[in-house]
C-alpha cells in the first residue's frame, strides 16, 4: 500500500508559513539545496524550480502522486503557473473550484480521505502532500508520514503544521539520527503509529 507523506517546512515555534502564506522567509544554502533537496527529495521541487536547477530530468525517489489544497495551488496559479508539478500526479482538494486550470491537474471536491484511500490502494510511489495546514488536518488519520524540514526561525504567528482541533496523534521519529546542514535546518521524519 502507497504511503501518504506530509513533507513541509515548519519554523522553530511550530508555522509552516507567514500569515499571509509566504514562505520564502526559510534560509537555504547551497548545500542545503543540492544535498537535501535535490539530493534527497526533488520530486518535492515544482517543475519550474528543478528546470531552474537544471535537473528536470531527475527520476522520482519517493512519490509519483501530489496533493495540495487550494490556497497552496493558488500561490502557483498567482505566478502564472497552472501545472506547478508536472512530473507528478496533481490533485487539488477544493470546493471552490469548478473546473480545473490544466488538463493536468484534478479537483477533488468531494470526500478527500475516500480519494486518499483510493489512491492509497494503487501501485507505484508515495503521495506527497504539499499542504497547506486545513488540508493536514482534514486528512489527519490518513497520514502515514510526516517529514518536517525545521528551521533556525521564530515566526511568532502564521499558519501552524496542522489546523485541527485538539486531539492526540502518536507518530514516532525514524530510526535514522536527524539529518542536519549548515543552513540549520534539521530534517526530522516521524511515522504514525498505528
Amino acid at each position: 500500500m502507497r504511503k501518504l507523506t506530509y513533507y513541509v517546512g515548519m519554523s522553530l515555534d511550530g508555522f509552516i508559513a507567514a500569515p499571509d502564506g509566504a514562505y520564502d522567509m526559510y534560509p537555504l544554502s547551497e548545500s542545503f539545496i543540492k544535498d537535501f533537496l535535490i539530493g534527497e527529495y526533488p520530486d518535492c521541487l515544482p517543475t519550474p524550480a528543478r528546470q531552474q536547477l537544471g535537473v528536470d530530468d531527475l527520476e522520482n525517489k519517493h512519490f509519483d502522486t501530489m496533493l495540495q489544497g487550494r490556497a497552496t495551488y493558488d500561490a502557483a496559479l498567482e505566478m502564472g503557473i497552472a501545472s506547478p508539478y508536472k512530473h507528478l500526479r496533481q490533485y487539488v482538494v477544493s470546493r471552490s473550484i469548478d473546473k480545473s486550470p490544466d488538463p493536468d491537474v484534478e479537483i477533488i471536491s468531494g470526500d478527500v480521505a475516500a480519494k486518499v484511500r483510493e489512491l492509497k490502494q494503487e501501485d507505484g510511489l508515495g503521495i506527497y502532500l504539499a499542504g497547506g495546514a486545513n488540508l493536514a488536518a482534514q486528512l489527519l488519520d490518513e497520514i502515514d508520514e510526516v517529514v518536517v524540514k525545521l528551521y533556525p526561525i521564530v515566526l511568532g504567528s502564521g499558519i501552524p503544521l496542522f489546523s485541527a482541533g485538539f486531539g492526540v496523534h502518536n507518530f514516532t521519529l525514524d530510526a535514522a539520527p536527524p539529518r542536519t546542514y549548515d543552513n540549520g535546518a534539521v530534517v526530522l521524519k516521524y511515522s504514525k503509529v498505528r
